[in-house]
């Protein structure tokens, strides 16, 4: 893998993980087996902790859209399940114990990705009560403030935000959250919301689908608001374009899945509104999560 797609798979939240997994097997479970007999099976490789992408309880949107494929290919969903950690394509997609993954970035290597379902970007969060707002990295307020920001590991393979910091030089007020966190607990990189939530840090720079479904369910508001630039010149994006990966060589099945994004694509932007994904690929009001409950 080149560093720039390292850089971009390792940027995102849970999918960072892609690149980077427990030394347990997969396990498989199947969403609806058939009465009638043998039928197409769509073969998905997922993470069962990791909200709002999916669990093993089937509640994430990357769940409610291969069930929604499945239903377009006519076909039943099977698990595998791996934590999305060191070894995650190797041990499954490559593995051959699952033919989808949900979610990849479409500059991802190791799969073939299809046609992109969403975009969306990094975002700062903040307490709606604490009056801080800031909009961009070059925003001066950011070397006075405990900033969080999710980070991979100390091998510069980070997350995008992390580059972004140093760059500017600022790095003793930050603190870091991993993307992978305690596996012991539910959904792990979602501790960061909850660390701006509990004061914390005063803003953290988290990937958009993590922060718009968490942020809601704190208990006091927090506001998010899309990083900016966009792009950090010469080469480091904030904002991706969002596939599902399939083993390279399998064009016949990427084919089906474009087929898929073409024709319910109405319905997939409804889930992700579902879920409070923030959007950059359309035309809509910055992202504001209210007071959970």
């Amino acid at each position: 893998m080149s560093l720039r797609s390292a850089k971009t798979a390792a940027s995102i939240g849970a999918l960072a993980a892609l690149v980077a997994a427990f030394s347990r097997a997969p396990r498989t479970a199947d969403l609806a087996p058939s009465p009638a007999g043998p039928r197409r099976v769509l073969r998905i490789c997922a993470d069962p902790n990791n909200l709002p992408f999916s669990n093993e309880r089937r509640e994430g949107f990357e769940n409610k859209l291969a069930e929604l494929v499945a239903r377009e290919l006519r076909a039943s969903v099977v698990y595998t399940w791996w934590a999305q950690r060191r070894g995650f394509v190797r041990n499954t997609l490559n593995a051959g114990t699952c033919d989808v993954v949900m979610g990849v970035p479409m500059s991802f290597e190791p799969a073939l990705a299809t046609r992109p379902y969403y975009r969306s970007t990094y975002v700062f969060v903040v307490r709606r009560d604490s009056k801080v707002r800031v909009a961009s990295f070059d925003d001066p307020v950011l070397r006075t403030l405990r900033v969080g920001v999710q980070l991979v590991g100390d091998d510069g393979a980070n997350t995008p935000p992390a580059h972004a910091l140093a760059r500017r030089g600022i790095i003793a007020n930050v603190r870091g959250y991993s993307v992978y966190g305690d596996y012991r607990k539910p959904n792990p990189p979602a501790r960061i919301v909850d660390a701006v939530a509990a004061g914390e840090v005063d803003v953290a720079v988290v990937w958009g689908p993590l922060a718009g479904y968490f942020a809601p369910r704190q208990k006091v508001a927090l506001e998010i608001t899309p990083v900016s630039p966009q792009i950090d010149l010469p080469f480091l994006p904030f904002v991706f374009d969002i596939s599902m990966g399939v083993r390279r060589g399998n064009d016949a099945l990427r084919a089906e899945l474009d087929g898929v994004l073409r024709r319910k694509r109405a319905a997939i932007d409804s889930i992700l509104a579902a879920y409070h994904v923030p959007r950059t690929d359309r035309r809509a009001p910055r992202a504001v999560a209210a007071r959970g409950g």
